[in-house]
């Protein structure tokens, strides 16, 4: 049973015991909606790495990777990654979060630049968008890319 006394240390992004359970409960990995995107994407027989470094030296994980079509795929939560739609400031340590979700959104513009850099493309989707949608334009971006790169190696 939680101690009703506690208290969050100085500093500490959570306000309350009850926050702090809840903020660790969220998934970082497999939520729904990529797991829709996912079951599409294989249904239209694509196979791909779930949760995988695109690249060796980039120490971030893509949600959906396409080695060879060199496509990774992220499918964005709203609140985290700053949804120009449905992103609101939180009432409570509106400070910490507010910059939290700008370092995100920071560190995903630089993740595209690095993969673009090293010839990945990257998809980004958020949360609330379609997952039909999400799965068709993945189905032609590597299907795209796939002819793309046998081109270029047969043209060499």
């Amino acid at each position: 049973m939680a101690d009703s006394r506690w208290t969050p240390p100085e500093g500490s992004w959570a306000s309350s015991a009850a926050n702090r359970r809840n903020m660790q409960a969220i998934r970082s990995r497999d939520t729904k909606p990529e797991q829709l995107i996912r079951r599409l994407v294989h249904a239209q027989g694509l196979r791909y790495r779930v949760c995988a470094k695109p690249l060796a030296d980039l120490r971030r994980t893509a949600d959906i990777v396409f080695r060879p079509a060199r496509v990774a795929v992220f499918v964005d939560g709203c609140y985290w990654h700053g949804c120009p739609e449905h992103y609101v400031s939180p009432k409570t340590n509106p400070d910490y979060w507010s910059e939290k979700v700008a370092r995100n959104i920071a560190r995903d513009r630089d993740t595209d630049q690095q993969l673009a850099d090293a010839g990945w493309l990257a998809l980004r989707f958020w949360e609330h968008e379609s997952p039909d949608e999400c799965a068709l334009a993945i189905s032609v971006a590597v299907s795209s890319r796939r002819h793309q790169l046998r081109v270029d190696r047969e043209t060499g």
